[in-house]
Order: C-alpha cells, then sequence, then structure tokens
C-alpha cells in the first residue's frame, strides 16, 4: 500500500504491522526519503544506515509475531541536542558543526532504542535551543507546513522535530523544553506536545542550556502516544491510559498574566473550551495566581536563571573571537546572563523555591488550563528583519510556558483549533512536579473532549 504517516498514530501503525500492511523497512525507508528531499533547517544529519538496522531489527520480531511493545518499529526523531554514537551533536550552531562524534547514545536514545524505535536522524533547532521561535541562520529555519500566507515560524527550540512529526517523516519527535519548546512547537504545528517534570528523565549525553530548568519531552499526534514514548523513555511497562470521564476534571484558570496580549481568536477557542467543559460537568474556576505576577518581576529586576547557566555555559564564546559567529539573537541572550550578579541567581532561585509551594498549595487537587501561547505561529521575515520585534515577539511566545517551567510544573500542550491565517492554536493543560502519571490520563479525557467538538 502506498505509504503516508502524516495522520498515523502509533495505534494505526502497529495495525498496519500486525496486519502486514506495512514493514518497519518500507517505513523507514519512506522517512529517509522524505527527510532526504526536506528543506535546509529540519535535519541536521540522517541516520540511514542505523535506522535501516533497527528497522530490519523490527521486520524480524513483528514477522515473529514478538514486537517489543507499542514502539517496536516506530520512526523517531531527535533535536540535535541529544547525542546519537557516531554523529556530532552541533546543538545547531555553525561552532559545532565539525564537533567530534558523540562516543555512545544518550541515554533517552539508548532507551527508545530498547524499545524497538527506529531512528531516522537528528533535527534542527535554535541555536543552543535558545528561543522559542526557531529561527537558525547557520542551518536553515524549517518551514511550518500550515502556514498558506508565507513562511511562519515552526516555534522553538525544538523546531525540527515538531515540523518533521507533522510532516509524517517521523511519529516521535523528542525535543528538549527549558522555557516552552516541546509545547510551543507543539501549538505552532497542530501536536501534542508532553514536558515532564524536571529531573523525570535521564539527561544524559543531552546537550544543556540550563541545568536548572532543562527538560525533555516528546510531540506526537496524541496524548497516548506521548504517554508511550514517556513510559517507554522510563524503561516501565508500557501501557493503555485510564481515561477519566471529563466531568470529574477540575481545572483553574488563571485571571492574571496569561491571557494578556491574546488574538482574538484564541480567547475564542479557549472560551470554547472552558465551555465544552463546563458542559461534560467539570468544574472551572478563575484563579489569581500571584506567582506569575512576582515572576516577571523578578524577570524585570534580576533576570533569568537559564540567563545566567548558558553565559556560565558559553561564557568562553561569548567572551571570545568566535561570538560574531553566533546568531546575534542568541548571543544577546546569553550575554543578558553576564549583566547578572550572584545575588540575583540567588535572589531567584529563593524566591522560585517559595513560589513553588505557594502555587502548589493555591491549587490543589486542581490543574491549570489556559492558552499554550497567545497568537498563532508568526511570519519569520519581519522576524528577521526586525530584532525588536523579534526580541518582543519571542517574550510573548514564551511567556505562558515558562511561567511553569520556573514553577516545576509538567504540562501537555493539545491543539484546540485554528487561529489566525488558519493557523493551530494551543491549549495547555499542567500539573505540579510528579503527578505526570495523572496527568496525562487527563489530559486524554480533555483530547477527547475537544476531538468530539
Amino acid at each position: 500500500m502506498p505509504i503516508s504517516l502524516e495522520s498515523f498514530t502509533l495505534r494505526e501503525l502497529h495495525a498496519a504491522y500486525r496486519e502486514a500492511r506495512l514493514d518497519p523497512v518500507a517505513v523507514a525507508q519512506h522517512c529517509l526519503t522524505l527527510a532526504g528531499a526536506a528543506e535546509p533547517g529540519l535535519f541536521t544529519c540522517l541516520l540511514e544506515a542505523r535506522a535501516l538496522a533497527e528497522a530490519q531489527a523490527s521486520r524480524a520480531r513483528w514477522q515473529a509475531g514478538q514486537p517489543l511493545g507499542p514502539l517496536d518499529g516506530v520512526p523517531v526523531v531527535w533535536k540535535d541536542l541529544f547525542d546519537v554514537a557516531g554523529t556530532p551533536t552541533t546543538a545547531a550552531s555553525a561552532l559545532r558543526r565539525n564537533a567530534p562524534p558523540a562516543k555512545q547514545d544518550a541515554a533517552t536514545v539508548s532507551a527508545l532504542a530498547a524499545a524497538g524505535a527506529v531512528s531516522i536522524g537528528k533535527t534542527g533547532l535554535t541555536e543552543f535551543a535558545y528561543s522559542g521561535l526557531g529561527l537558525n541562520p547557520h542551518f536553515g529555519t524549517p518551514r511550518n507546513r500550515r502556514s498558506k500566507d508565507g513562511h511562519r515560524s515552526p516555534g522553538g527550540s525544538s523546531s525540527g522535530s515538531a515540523v518533521a512529526v507533522d510532516a509524517g517523516m517521523a511519529l516521535i519527535g523528542m525535543g528538549t523544553d527549558t522555557g516552552g519548546s516541546v509545547r510551543i512547537p507543539a501549538a505552532f504545528n497542530g501536536l501534542v506536545g508532553f514536558k515532564p517534570s524536571i529531573g523525570r528523565l535521564d539527561a544524559r549525553g543531552v546537550f544543556p542550556l540550563s541545568a536548572t530548568l532543562d527538560v525533555i519531552g516528546p510531540m506526537a499526534k496524541t496524548v497516548q502516544d506521548c504517554a508511550w514514548a514517556y513510559q517507554a523513555l522510563l524503561g516501565v511497562a508500557t501501557a493503555e491510559l485510564r481515561v477519566p470521564l471529563p466531568g470529574a476534571l477540575r481545572v483553574v484558570v488563571p485571571s492574571n498574566v496569561v491571557l494578556d496580549e491574546a488574538q482574538p481568536e484564541v480567547l475564542a477557542r479557549f472560551e470554547a473550551v472552558l465551555a465544552r467543559l463546563r458542559a461534560a460537568g467539570a468544574q472551572v474556576q478563575y484563579v489569581h495566581i500571584p506567582a506569575f505576577d512576582a515572576l516577571q518581576a523578578l524577570t524585570a529586576e534580576h533576570g533569568t536563571i537559564p540567563a545566567a547557566e548558558a553565559y556560565v555555559l558559553h561564557r568562553a564564546i561569548v567572551d571570545g573571537p568566535d561570538a560574531a559567529r553566533l546568531d546575534p539573537r542568541v548571543l544577546a541572550r546569553i550575554a543578558r546572563g553576564k549583566t547578572m550578579m550572584a545575588s540575583d541567581l540567588v535572589i531567584l532561585q529563593q524566591a522560585r523555591t517559595q513560589l513553588m509551594a505557594q502555587t502548589r498549595a493555591l491549587v490543589g487537587d486542581a490543574w491549570l488550563l489556559f492558552p499554550t501561547v497567545v497568537h498563532v505561529a508568526p511570519l519569520v521575515a519581519p522576524l528577521d528583519a526586525d530584532h525588536a520585534l523579534f526580541n518582543q515577539t519571542n517574550v510573548r511566545t514564551l511567556r505562558n510556558t515558562a511561567l511553569l517551567n520556573v514553577l516545576d510544573w509538567c504540562g501537555v500542550s493539545l491543539p484546540m483549533g485554528r487561529g489566525e491565517a488558519d493557523m493551530p492554536l494551543g491549549v495547555l493543560i499542567s500539573g505540579p512536579a510528579g503527578t505526570e502519571d495523572a496527568l496525562l490520563p487527563v489530559a486524554a479525557a480533555l483530547e477527547q473532549l475537544l476531538v468530539q467538538g
């Protein structure tokens, strides 16, 4: 049968393998062909030999009736921050094009390989993963396939992984999320994006941005697909989500910050989501979240934790002759960490600890719900032409998701229809650190409600 994976879920791919309508090797070859013809910026390298070897092993298991589980034979792509043995980890920086090849896989790459996944390639991102818009002047900016009126942002920083999944070049796109870099590209590309709690997944072999806030997470077509990937990454037995009834949900909508500057279509779609929840019997409550105001004030006065940590990591570049070879927008963001004092970082860390506890106590056993981003994916050309516009747009793009990175809430971004220029919108449901096992079924219940509507 002709192969097209753009609308496939893991469940549908498994059915095709089980019924011999598709074959893991043919699927891998199809994905590699598409990836090889992709525009610059989508992939930093392809993993042809590895992908075909993994696919052949998967085919043998399927033919023997002994697949390893939901990830067996599933094409996966990796943001080029993950070490893959034999390839350089470029972090999409011109300075790392010729970095020494990784000697071994990152722990997460090994985990999905053990689950039978087929690694297709490594994908592009914002240089050093430091932007929510996904632009990259060195390798190229992946094109958002949903745009009908020009080149729009793919979201960042995990831009290539999101576009590859949307294009049917993979069913799972692995990314990292320090301020929204999984959930934002998921929202901009009509996907599901899942950010676990800090430290939940093994970060060995992943090029860092912020040791404090970096998180690994998957993007896929459904919550269940993200859950299966997450379970495989943890190395636990994979299982179906036990989805609660929507009427059992209790959600809190922040009455401050997260709806500021929202486009009219975002507000309209979000209100429609709330109306659907209420009609299903869910409890919806508006609550002022003091931590959101406090975090904005702290950032304005003291800077950010990622800026300080990124500067420490990259200070030899920022303060040396190679600084001119960086994307100037990334350089400017990292350089802000240079002006921070030790007292700024201490104040931020102490306040973070207090605000985490305060917010968890305030929200209780409810789930936070608000738009992932308050606007659709913006056009790239104006952002490239005007650095001030880029900075304003980047701050607004990252705002909602970054608040929850600092507070260490896990979250799932779900598609919630379309907005301006017929571009995808996302809604974010989140829970406190450590609530992933409860959050994923709740997200699946919300997903079902949105699909029904």
